[in-house]
This record gives C-alpha cells, sequence and structure tokens, in this order.
C-alpha cells in the first residue's frame, strides 16, 4: 500500500459511495441539566451508505490523500484549514472496500491528514460523523478523538427518529501547543 497525494484537477468533482454496517447508535436526548449520551443495539445489522465527492466545493483549500494498491484507490482521506479559528477540518476518511478494512488504511490515512493539519498550523483537527456510525466512532476515539459537540437537526428534521444525529469530534494537536 502506498500513500500519495492526490491531485485536484483529476478528482474534483468525482462522486463516491461510503457504505458501511452498523449494529447500533448513541441516542442523544434532552435531560434535566442538558443532554443524555446513551448506546442503544439494533436488533439487527443494519447497512448505512451517503454520496459524496472528493474535493467538495465548500473547502477552502482542500487536500487530500489516496491509499493505493497498484492503481487500485483503496481509501481516501481530505480536509482544509479553517484559518479563522486554527482548526483543521477533516471533511473525509472513507476505506471503500470491506476487505480492504482493518488492515491499517484508514490509520494510516488519518496519520497522513493530521501530519497535514500540524503543517498548516493547526491547533486542533475535527471532524464530522454520525451517531449511528458506531465504527467511525470507535476508529477516531481510538486516533485521540473525542465527542465536542452534536446537531441534532444537521440533515433533516427527523435525525433523531433516524438515529442519525451529527456529532463533532476533535483532536487537540499537542505540537502546536507547544508553539504558542
Amino acid at each position: 500500500m502506498e500513500i500519495k497525494q492526490l491531485d485536484k484537477a483529476t478528482y474534483s468533482g468525482k462522486k463516491f459511495t461510503a457504505r458501511y454496517w452498523t449494529k447500533g447508535y448513541y441516542d442523544i436526548r434532552p435531560a434535566d441539566c442538558g443532554f443524555c449520551i446513551e448506546y442503544v443495539p439494533f436488533e439487527t445489522e443494519v447497512p448505512k451508505s451517503f454520496e459524496d465527492e472528493f474535493f467538495g466545493e465548500w473547502l477552502d483549500e482542500p487536500v487530500a490523500y489516496g491509499a493505493f494498491e497498484g492503481e487500485k484507490l483503496l481509501g481516501y482521506v481530505e480536509g482544509a484549514p479553517e484559518n479563522w479559528n486554527r482548526r483543521f477540518r477533516i471533511s473525509n476518511l472513507c476505506v471503500f472496500d470491506d476487505s480492504a478494512r482493518r488492515r491499517g488504511i484508514g490509520s494510516a490515512l488519518m496519520q497522513t491528514i493530521l501530519a497535514e493539519a500540524v503543517q498548516a498550523g493547526a491547533r486542533m483537527a475535527v471532524l464530522e460523523t454520525q451517531s449511528c456510525n458506531e465504527n467511525a466512532i470507535a476508529f477516531y476515539r481510538k486516533n485521540g478523538f473525542e465527542i465536542i459537540g452534536f446537531d441534532l437537526y444537521a440533515y433533516s428534521n427527523t435525525d433523531p427518529e433516524r438515529h442519525e444525529v451529527r456529532l463533532e469530534m476533535g483532536k487537540k494537536l499537542e505540537e502546536n501547543l507547544r508553539k504558542k
């Protein structure tokens, strides 16, 4: 496997489908003093997917890397600096094929984009995932991210009922904290 920076002119606007299976979700609901978060298993494993595209137009100065085996793109990570607050937004991290998962590809892509964030002078890396993407949440936690917020209605007015609440996760980039 080789990690290579992706050429924006070649990949920009190309679409892909991200797929995953989930056995449960994190239920987020109002409570007396704020909110309660509780893991709830589904009765059976549920497939999920969404459409996206490389180099989303909403990103300023995006950079992306691909994990390749020969000419085959196995996985992809994309991010961009948020200059106004010195954070780095990881907008996508996806391993495309189930047979490529659990081989260290996601971890290699994460380390590559975090190095990019440090080089960009970011104080923190942030990303978004859904409350039902339990494998992604576990992966991000393993890589030092923690839940820093959520939006109950980011995608639709029925996100809580669909068990797809937007979670924000973040990681302080220690190298940059020492530079202050």
